[in-house]
């Protein structure tokens, strides 16, 4: 393996369930002593620490499928029967050289063409099957360890083989796929070979879904007496007498020969890395089994977690067993309270909390949905900028790091369940999302279903009860809701099953339900559906483009501003979900083909700002002023002719001057903005921004002259060598004065040293620009091309050039690790 295959993430929280069934709890507890200070525990040894190794480096690809050889004759039948005897691209000694060599995450479906013969609600991209083969090496001293194989994501089927055994089916692009690699293991010198086959073609979602290993691989190594994966569950809560407690559960394994006496050692740190509490707790673990420990450590005025101080504590958990064989987990804690009232909505820490929130997708222009983890960052900061602050994963299973970064950042997330159904293997899966996720405390809400028609049905309010017991059993800090958007007045529905009702696209039945439900929370789980496209002035159905001045949506939803002063003024709702943050791949309506990608975002595909950004920043910001002024000022050959003017603004009033006159003073209207009539004459454009009397802000457009060169502006400075960090980079055109051009459509080729281009995009819905490669036209104004790092010290330098126009270099700082 190369070096960062072998990358130690230190405590890193696996993914998955245990293989072996919880059993009872323990038999023994100590509390922790109150008086004594205390301390956190020493180092592991490198001989008995697990590791968490990361597997995305080096991975063989075949696009396409390989069909297995047929089997004939009695002995080659029987013999094909047999453990460890796949054949085919499964077979361990199949020859994978001649094909492509990459690195995941990997999502195969962005990098082919459109075609207007597949499907619409999918991107018009073909899908397929395709292949997957790592060839990795074990030491000796592995041997006796408990071995894990977990895939964070593959879409959207799969099987997967170990040294020519099918060890896993997976039938969801959203759900991790977990391999006890412990009794079929090879070590020294005798490879160990994972081939995997992905099945894109079914449709798990009515959106773009990708195809292949689009999140992370990770191989975890534990020793025999061990916490199992997900095996930490310590979510604080406040009791009854205002004291806090942070109760523990530890799942211990033990795949050791005997049954092994094992000891907790619990250490809860504060945000600055300081003992704030510890306890330890002792059972036995029988072997090939899982037992349950639970002590608790009692805080007193812990410092709470909250969207504006995201404050992280940290719980190290410790086991050991005969007094060596140390395994270690480290798991984030928030300490914090919420609740939805019926008449009040939603309340953090005791305080009311309206839900700014919005509902994402997990693509990105250029990547398709396999995005580096600092691409999902990059994502929730341009969120934060909104002012948002909550996040709808909707409708799946977040990849884990969307809900770290919400720990980090400071948001409130709705975690969605994928499937309706209590069958078994879903049932399975809905039982490792809340494992998986319960510890974040950013999460607040399970959604067990989105718009299902049985929602209005004694089927689906038996089917919601099920599911609720489900997540109540694993987690019964949060509530549990669905969206639905029809039956709520039905004689049996999923109302009495949930304890938050979410409603989709229900502004006329807020209050009707409220008032025949007035002890039911309520929160709007999915709203708006506006349609508008980056830039665009003018809706114009031959060329599939809508006006961006928040006019156009789809029959069922509201315009940005109707949805959101609906959830405003109705303090008994908890808030809202806006669909979407930013544009995605597939449902292109009102358009189908040449449309690929939908205009419902808040922002568009590469996160540049429309106008809704600054319709919901009027709104939802609230510590510094706001104000931004709508459309660009470019309207040669519409001289003397009116031009709709917008302004957005948190301010009292705002005064509009064109070129120093003073057209009018208004005073603000949160919910509508403002509006002028504007005949156009070329020049400058300013709003005047005033709170109490006085100027706290302005905004300008202004006439530009035409592009000159080229302007790259990284969003980050410095990056990680490790090759994996990225960072989006925006592009423009800029005339002489260095202003960027606005309605800019220049084509531009890039060229990069120190690292490599991942992907590119405009926000267009109708390019079918390839976006892997090095070119990408502006599109009105701008592009975004996404770099990473490729393991090495740097300087990355990207250079961009346009025929007649000066070129532009971005270079960026690569740190090593």
């Amino acid at each position: 393996m190369r070096r960062r295959d072998l990358l130690k993430l230190g405590a890193v929280a696996a993914v998955g369930v245990p293989s072996a069934t919880v059993a009872a709890q323990a038999a023994t507890k100590a509390p922790a002593d109150p008086a004594a200070p205390p301390t956190a525990p020493g180092p592991l040894s490198e001989k008995t620490a697990r590791e968490t190794i990361l597997l995305d480096a080096d991975w063989r690809f075949h696009h396409g499928d390989i069909p297995f050889p047929k089997v004939r004759g009695d002995s080659p039948t029987y013999d094909s029967t047999k453990a460890g005897a796949a054949g085919g691209a499964a077979a361990i000694k199949y020859d994978d050289s001649g094909w492509r060599a990459l690195d995941l995450p990997h999502d195969f479906v962005v990098e082919g063409p459109f075609d207007p013969d597949e499907n619409p609600a999918q991107g018009y991209r073909p899908k397929g099957k395709a292949w997957y083969r790592k060839t990795f090496t074990l030491p000796a001293s592995d041997r006796g360890k408990q071995l894990e194989l977990r895939f964070d994501g593959v879409a959207v089927n799969a099987t997967v083989w170990v040294n020519g055994d099918v060890v896993a089916h997976s039938h969801s692009a959203y759900s991790a796929i977990i391999v006890d690699l412990t009794a079929n293991a090879h070590y020294g010198d005798t490879p160990n070979v994972v081939a995997v086959r992905v099945d894109a073609d079914p449709i798990e979602g009515w959106w773009y879904e990708g195809g292949g290993i689009y999140r992370h691989v990770w191989l975890v190594k534990r020793p025999p007496v061990h916490l199992v994966a997900d095996g930490v569950y310590a979510h604080p809560r406040r009791r009854e007498d205002g004291r806090w407690v942070t109760p523990i559960e530890a799942s211990v394994g033990n795949i050791a020969e005997a049954a092994k006496q094992a000891t907790v050692d619990v250490v809860l740190l504060d945000p600055d890395g300081r003992p704030a509490g510890q306890a330890r707790v002792s059972g036995t673990v029988n072997a090939l089994e899982t037992t349950v420990l639970r002590t608790e450590i009692l805080v007193d005025a812990p410092r709470l977690w909250s969207v504006d101080d995201p404050a992280l504590y940290t719980v190290r958990t410790r086991v050991v067993a005969d007094g060596q064989d140390a395994d270690e987990l480290v798991t984030p804690a928030g300490f914090r309270t919420q609740r939805f009232d019926p008449a009040q909505g939603f309340f953090l820490n005791d305080k009311p909390l309206k839900i700014q929130g919005v509902c994402i997708h997990q693509d990105h222009a250029g990547l398709g949905v396999a995005l580096p983890d600092s691409i999902i960052e990059f994502r929730l900061r341009r969120l934060k900028a909104l002012g948002c602050n909550a996040i709808r994963s909707s409708h799946n299973a977040p990849t884990p790091a969307l809900l770290d970064a919400a720990d980090r950042l400071g948001f409130v997330v709705m975690d969605e369940n994928r499937v309706f159904n209590v069958s078994p293997d879903y049932t399975r899966m809905l039982s490792w999302l809340v494992r998986r996720d319960r510890n974040h405390p950013s999460v607040v809400l399970w959604s067990v279903f989105n718009e299902e028609p049985l929602q209005g049905t004694e089927a689906g309010y038996q089917m919601v009860r099920r599911m609720a017991k489900i997540v109540k059993d694993l987690d019964d800090t949060r509530p549990v809701t669905a969206a639905i958007n029809n039956g709520m007045f039905n004689p049996v529905n999923v109302t009495q099953a949930v304890d938050v009702v979410g409603f989709n696209y229900q502004i006329k039945e807020y209050d009707r339900f409220h008032a025949a439900h007035p002890n039911l929370p309520l929160t709007s789980s999915e709203d708006t559906s506006a349609v508008m496209t980056r830039g665009e002035w003018v809706t114009d159905m031959k060329r599939n483009v809508l006006a961006a001045y928040d006019d156009e949506f789809r029959p069922w939803g509201a315009t940005h501003r109707a949805a959101w002063k609906a959830i405003a003024e109705r303090p008994y709702l908890a808030g809202a979900f806006v669909w979407t943050g930013f544009d995605y791949r597939g449902e292109p309506q009102p358009f189908t083909w040449p449309t690929a990608s939908s205009s419902f975002g808040i922002m568009d595909l590469c996160g540049f700002e429309k106008t809704a950004f600054y319709i919901h920043q009027s709104q939802w910001v609230r510590d510094r002023p706001v104000l931004h002024l709508v459309p660009h000022w470019n309207w040669t050959g519409r001289e003397g002719q009116q031009i709709k003017v917008m302004a957005f603004t948190n301010c009292d009033t705002v005064a509009l001057r064109l070129n120093g006159k003073l057209i009018s003073e208004q005073k603000n209207n949160l919910y509508e903005g403002l509006t002028w009539q504007v005949p156009y004459a070329p020049g400058r454009l300013e709003a005047v921004g005033m709170t109490g009397g006085k100027v706290v802000t302005r905004a300008v457009v202004e006439t530009t002259g035409a592009p000159v060169a080229l302007r790259l502006t990284p969003d980050r400075s410095a990056l990680a060598g490790d090759g994996r960090d990225a960072t989006p980079i925006r592009v423009e055109a800029v005339d002489a004065k260095g202003r960027p051009v606005p309605t800019a459509q220049t084509p531009i080729q890039f060229a990069i040293e120190g690292g490599r281009i991942i992907g590119l995009g405009n926000g267009d819905a109708n390019s079918h620009e390839p976006e892997k490669g090095d070119r990408r036209s502006l599109y009105n104004g701008l592009a975004q091309v996404i770099v990473q790092t490729a393991g090495a010290t740097g300087p990355l330098v990207v250079t961009a050039r346009a025929e007649g126009l000066k070129p532009a270099e971005a270079r960026i700082a690569v740190r090593p690790v």
